[in-house]
């Protein structure tokens, strides 16, 4: 499991104001990129290695 400690979380911009169901991104950390529930900052989060992380990024932008 992945040390997350210092991470500096964000939400996109494109997330509303409103509280919605948002999802935030840290990726401040060097090796790892950190997503969790920006409704339950101290749950759980995923993490992911920083090359899956842009390919997945990259597959969504493709889609849009």
């Amino acid at each position: 499991m992945a040390d997350l400690t210092g991470a500096q979380w964000r939400k996109s911009t494109r997330s509303s104001s409103n509280g919605g169901n948002c999802v935030e991104v840290a990726d401040n950390l060097p090796g790892v990129v950190g997503v969790r529930d920006s409704k339950d900052p101290a749950g759980p989060a995923l993490t992911f290695a920083p090359a899956a992380w842009r390919a997945f990024v990259a597959d969504l932008a493709e889609r849009a």
